[in-house]
């Protein structure tokens, strides 16, 4: 019996979509490729979701976001690497090269459907080991989306126009590289220098990385200057330092940093004192909170010394006030629990 290595996928699936045929398109050896890095992509959220396992639940959140990443970039490389999820474009500048010689391009906007997804999840892990703010995790993460769509509609038009919606992703590129490299960098320091180390690798690898994407864009499909089965070699290499090699640099730095560090306090509902009552002095009328002749309670609605309550030392219609003698922290009673009793005279 012989076994032979074939792979169908550009046979079955043709050449031609909307009946236009793509005169600049991969060929096995471009499929090929995409299909390698398909397996590596799984390989990477099976790996990510073993170690998952072994962290408590509340602290799987990184390896649940850095798995889903490499699972959606799996997803899009096995659609390419089956000659799915393209649309012919005509390209702006025909060459005279044979591997880019034609009027229209395969373009791949299944590879923008990725980034749309993992791009925001990327930038989330970043952005949350740092510990910034969510106002500017939700800000950042909104102008990466605009990086993505401009992007995607600049590879969609055949005119010189698609240039401009390369320099609104360029500069919207610079914002995200703006962020990551000062305010997070310095939230990330603020926290110690185990999460600032963590931070600074990563940081600077999607950084490079990302500045890498705007040049593949320009000679693949703004310019088509490379063919796509070199398009698919450049973009996977990309791909893979950024989301398999990044997510594993991602957990080892997280390996002894507990998320709680980060202000992601995640309570699991089997954790011991997940839920533990305010049991501080003066709240809802607990702990020195004798009532006076009018059912007034030193204290009531955890109010403070004289305010929004009945204070230490008024009394209610001849009755007795209790007091905490010099107590005037606000919220909390210092000292013994022995309740002192002021007297007032009328």
């Amino acid at each position: 019996m012989t076994f032979t290595k074939r792979n169908d996928a550009l046979n079955v699936n043709g050449d031609t979509v909307n009946g236009v045929r793509a005169d600049i398109a991969i060929t096995t050896h471009g499929s090929d490729w995409y299909w390698a890095v398909t397996a590596v992509m799984i390989v990477a959220t099976m790996a990510f979701m073993g170690l998952a396992t072994t962290k408590p639940r509340q602290h799987r959140i990184f390896h649940y976001i850095t798995a889903s990443i490499t699972l959606v970039a799996s997803i899009a490389y096995f659609s390419m690497g089956s000659n799915l999820g393209w649309t012919p474009i005509d390209v702006e500048f025909q060459r005279s090269d044979h591997v880019v010689s034609g009027f229209n391009r395969e373009i791949f906007y299944v590879r923008y459907i990725d980034w749309f997804i993992t791009t925001p999840l990327l930038l989330l892990d970043l952005l949350l080991t740092a510990g910034m703010p969510w106002p500017t995790v939700m800000y950042v993460i909104l102008i990466d989306e605009v990086m993505i769509v401009t992007g995607l509609v600049g590879a969609l038009v055949s005119s010189s126009y698609k240039w401009g919606y390369f320099v609104f992703g360029c500069a919207a590129l610079f914002y995200i590289i703006y962020v990551l490299g000062f305010e997070a960098r310095k939230h990330a320091n603020a926290l110690g220098k185990d999460v600032g180390q963590a931070f600074l690798y990563c940081g600077a690898l999607t950084t490079f990385l990302w500045t890498l994407y705007p040049i593949a864009w320009g000679v693949c499909e703004g310019g088509n200057i490379i063919s796509p089965d070199s398009e698919a070699v450049f973009y996977g290499i990309l791909d893979l330092l950024a989301k398999p090699v990044f997510g594993a640099l991602l957990l080892f730095g997280h390996r002894n940093i507990d998320p709680a560090r980060l202000g992601l306090h995640i309570h699991d509902y089997d954790e011991k004192d997940a839920f533990v009552s305010d049991k501080r002095p003066g709240h809802n009328g607990v702990n020195n909170g004798l009532t006076t002749g009018n059912g007034v309670a030193n204290g009531h609605n955890s109010a403070t010394n004289g305010h929004n309550g009945v204070g230490n030392g008024v009394v209610s219609s001849g009755a007795d006030a209790n007091t905490v003698p010099g107590n005037t922290d606000s919220n909390t009673i210092h000292g013994p629990s022995t309740t002192t009793t002021a007297h007032a005279t009328v």
